[in-house]
């Protein structure tokens, strides 16, 4: 699939995805990656000591989320409506997507695990990142950076890490639209910068509209999954969980995950919002060897396009129900929670 597609396209199904109304692909930048060198110095992109620690009680971008776009979205085709797991892929096709969430919650700051985007630029491996409308706030420039780079499709991890279970209709329309309206100011201050060489058809923009959404702690509800579909956005979950969030879930053993629960068409999740706290250790073991044993890394939506996505009615970390507790576990009357989740790699705490 193209990268300077401004489509996503699904499956088999792709005439009847794009007759539907032509989505945009969520986030991708086109070409080798020009845009991105335009716009920033190769070493400003390089991790910095001490910037994926979570700052705790900082509330300087608790404010409501924006919800005003200025674009607009297709609902999603029935058949492609609930949760997707992972992808059947045709024999002999060995392709898989890594997934990582970059997300924070009210009342703090969530870090950016630079480290992580060091080593999948270094080895040039795709990935696509669930990041929440906060977290790209309170992180613009690293935001922008990501939407411009050609490995990394960008997605949404909703806004302000909510269960959308359990929220009423209007807080679940801010969830929704606010990772989008965020994703367009940041789109609107790289085009300010004319940094990015639009019109030349060697670099563009980052496309419109995000495709992709993830949902908060793995959990939904038939209400949610209506909520986000009927905002244009594929629900997407994972079948590999790198149990990354743990704090005793060593490197090994994120890596072993990785490389032994792996199948073609497996959507991999792990975190980089300062939560995947030995993740950053794990890929130099983990990603050598899924190579050596045939893996292509694609982005999500090249997943989607490459096979038929596996769909569910139901949202849960390794089976049905599994979720349900982050209904009674987490209560929004009170501040959110942040570390020692239960369901080590089911969400980004």
């Amino acid at each position: 699939m193209p990268r300077h597609s401004l489509r996503y396209t699904v499956v088999s199904v792709v005439t009847a995805v794009t007759s539907v109304g032509a989505l945009p692909s969520p986030g991708a930048a086109a070409g080798d990656g020009a845009s991105q060198r335009s716009c920033f110095p190769s070493q400003s992109l390089r991790s910095i000591a001490g910037e994926e620690i979570v700052k705790k009680g900082d509330h300087t971008f608790d404010g409501r989320a924006p919800t005003d776009t200025g674009t607009t979205a297709t609902t999603v085709p029935a058949h492609l409506r609930g949760a997707i797991r992972r992808v059947t892929l045709p024999p002999g096709k060995k392709l898989i997507a890594l997934t990582f969430d970059l997300c924070e919650q009210q009342g703090e700051v969530a870090g950016y695990d630079g480290a992580i985007f060091d080593y999948l630029r270094d080895q040039n491996v795709k990935a696509t990142l669930f990041v929440g409308g906060k977290w790209m706030r309170s992180h613009a420039g690293r935001t922008e950076q990501l939407m411009l780079d050609p490995l990394f499709e960008i997605a949404s991890h909703s806004d302000t890490h909510r269960n959308a279970r359990i929220i009423d209709a209007a807080t679940l329309h801010r969830e929704i639209a606010g990772p989008q309206a965020t994703y367009e100011a940041r789109r609107a201050e790289i085009a300010s910068r004319q940094c990015s060489g639009q019109g030349d058809g060697s670099t563009v923009a980052p496309a419109p509209r995000i495709a992709l959404f993830r949902f908060p702690f793995g959990a939904c509800n038939q209400q949610s999954l209506d909520a986000v579909n009927d905002a244009g956005l594929l629900a997407i979950q994972w079948d590999v969980s790198t149990g990354d969030p743990a704090k005793g879930q060593t490197a090994a053993a994120i890596a072993n995950a990785m490389t032994h629960k792996t199948r073609p068409g497996s959507i991999l999740i792990s975190h980089a919002n300062g939560r995947g706290w030995h993740t950053a250790a794990a890929l130099p073991l983990a990603i050598p060897k899924l190579k050596a044993m045939g893996y292509t890394f694609v982005t999500v939506s090249e997943l989607l396009a490459a096979g038929k996505p596996v769909v569910e009615q139901a949202c849960y970390n390794d089976k049905p129900g599994d979720t349900d507790k982050y209904d009674t576990l987490f209560s929004l009357a009170t501040k959110p929670k942040s570390d020692a989740l239960p369901i080590p790699g089911a969400t980004t705490p």
